[in-house]
């Protein structure tokens, strides 16, 4: 489980977080929407410890992330795969290479990474596609290749950062199935951060919206949809 208790954040002057707390249930996809600014990619980073809190804790599997020291934390990044916003491949890299560094720098041998490679292309639909370059990618393309490099690692969450942003309806509706298959065939916990309602609905068992800094409300998408908060209401439609 992943558990944010109390957590706050700032940089200089500006409060980002301002006492989120939530629980991320094991198994489930849990969707983070909110405006733009209020902290939801920052939130994703404190989970992996890219960021700090300035007070309060973020826990993974019981774990205090910020405590942890380097081998810990990276022990703790193995369970966890990213899927970048803009899918953050290396230009200069094929598709195989992109997917393999993350093997590669945990010890993986060869022969298992060309397996998994194989095996998370085929996953997003992209069987083949090992010896092509990301300027050779459609946007939603790049986006599946960010998702195949999460799934290579066998991870026990993956964390979404905006995954639809700059993708036409149609490329949308791929991803979203992409990753509701990677929760149903993997097993994996997802921690989705959005404010595309569309795929909210789609790929999530639970919404939680962040305003101000902290959870304003938390939900099944029954619940979210029936709400009467007038903050998420507005948000929402």
């Amino acid at each position: 489980m992943i558990r944010f208790s109390d957590v706050h954040k700032s940089f200089g002057p500006k409060q980002v977080l301002g006492g989120l707390s939530l629980e991320i249930p094991d198994g489930e996809t849990t969707v983070i929407i909110g405006f733009s600014g209020t902290g939801k990619s920052v939130a994703l980073k404190h989970i992996v410890g890219l960021l700090e809190p300035d007070s309060g804790a973020v826990e993974v599997d019981g774990q205090v992330v910020h405590e942890l020291g380097p081998d810990e934390l990276s022990a703790l990044r193995a369970r966890v795969g990213y899927v970048f916003q803009f899918a953050a491949l290396f230009d200069s890299l094929s598709v195989a290479d992109n997917i393999r560094l993350g093997l590669a720098r945990r010890g993986v041998s060869e022969s298992e990474i060309l397996t998994r490679i194989e095996q998370s292309l085929a996953l997003v639909d992209l069987a083949g596609a090992e010896a092509r370059f990301p300027a050779e990618l459609s946007g939603g393309m790049r986006k599946r290749v960010g998702i195949a490099r999460a799934i290579a690692l066998r991870p026990r969450y993956i964390l979404y950062d905006e995954p639809t942003t700059g993708l036409d309806p149609v490329t949308s509706a791929v991803i979203d199935e992409l990753m509701v298959r990677t929760r149903q065939e993997l097993g994996v916990t997802g921690v989705v951060v959005t404010h595309d309602m569309r795929s909210a609905y789609t790929v999530g068992d639970r919404i939680a919206m962040l305003y101000e800094g902290r959870i304003r409300q938390v939900g099944t998408i029954k619940e979210i949809r029936a709400t009467d908060d007038p903050v998420v209401r507005n948000f929402i439609e």
